[in-house]
């Protein structure tokens, strides 16, 4: 489908027109996720491995006022170099974004809107956004949520960030109809865990079952998003006593400098990784790379079917 604010990255066009497996890739991860050079050197090493595993990686952003769908490497240095320079968008960023010709590195939710207007189905991230914990006071819920609700792109993730309150986010998501499918497990991934005690009621052992459910999610002309829950590979994954002690003073810290909206998340996974003396974005590395690997393999088996 053409788009006028849309850009798709040759490679891309000519694998989704031949029927080739596409992954999508947000770009916040780069901008706001990492230091320079280790987003850049992350960002390639992701998209390698989407390569790796049979499928075309396209990584998602705004370039001077245009949405892209396929970033140059030329691009993803741009991106890196900015880093919070560019502008973090999100769905209600995305206009501001374009009339200004601004550059900025796309969310969850930006990413699948991008995403879906190039018709790549299947998206590979770290972890989603959600409820974020003491939303009863602040209200603060991430777009991702609704962005699942109704915009038909499946996301792998390692579950919602550990930062967020994880059995708010899965009411909120079983509330508007989005399925979570653990991937090998039936237990709700916690990002730098693959433990949370929430049980999840759907699970797949292979990517042939998850392209199936996409099929027929499809089929039954059922609108909105799906997850796909990854945990982390056991041998990266964080104590859970620990990570949870970094959260919970990384949390009092940004209420006492009173850092809310789309500012806390990068304030938490930063000052997270200082307290953990960089131990969290070994493990956030190791996990958004396990989520590329099977984000490829689940659009290689939906491109089968097709």
């Amino acid at each position: 489908m053409t788009h006028r604010h849309l850009l798709v990255n040759p490679e891309v066009s000519e694998a989704l027109n031949s029927n080739q497996a596409v992954v999508a890739l947000e770009s916040t991860i780069i901008s706001h996720g990492m230091p320079f050079p280790k987003n850049v050197e992350t960002a390639l090493q992701v998209e390698q491995i989407v390569r790796d595993n049979g499928a075309i990686p396209a990584t998602i952003a705004i370039i001077e006022g245009k949405l892209k769908a396929g970033l140059t490497t030329a691009e993803i240095e741009l991106l890196g170099k900015m880093g919070t320079k560019a502008i973090k968008t999100s769905r209600r960023d995305l206009p501001f974004v374009v009339a200004k010709k601004e550059t900025g590195a796309t969310t969850v939710a930006a990413t699948m809107i991008i995403a879906a207007m190039a018709e790549i189905k299947i998206f590979a991230t770290g972890g989603i956004g959600g409820v974020h914990r003491g939303a009863e006071k602040s209200m603060d819920i991430s777009a991702d949520l609704q962005e699942l609700a109704q915009t038909n792109v499946a996301v792998v993730c390692a579950g919602a960030k550990s930062i967020l309150n994880l059995e708010l986010t899965l009411e909120y998501l079983e509330t508007f109809g989005v399925p979570v499918i653990g991937f090998q497990t039936n237990e709700f991934p916690a990002f730098y865990s693959r433990k949370s005690g929430l049980d999840l009621q759907y699970f797949a052992e292979n990517p042939l079952e998850i392209a199936l459910l996409l099929q027929s999610k499809q089929e039954l002309g059922l609108n909105g998003g799906m997850v796909i829950a990854n945990p982390i590979p056991k041998k990266f994954e964080m104590e859970f006593a620990a990570i949870n002690q970094a959260i919970s003073s990384a949390l009092e810290e940004a209420e006492t400098e009173k850092i809310t909206g789309k500012e806390i998340t990068p304030f938490l996974l930063s000052r997270i990784e200082q307290l953990t003396q960089g131990k969290s974005l070994k493990a956030n590395i190791h996990l958004v790379c396990n989520n590329a690997k099977l984000a490829a393999q689940i659009a290689n088996s939906y491109v089968q079917l097709e």
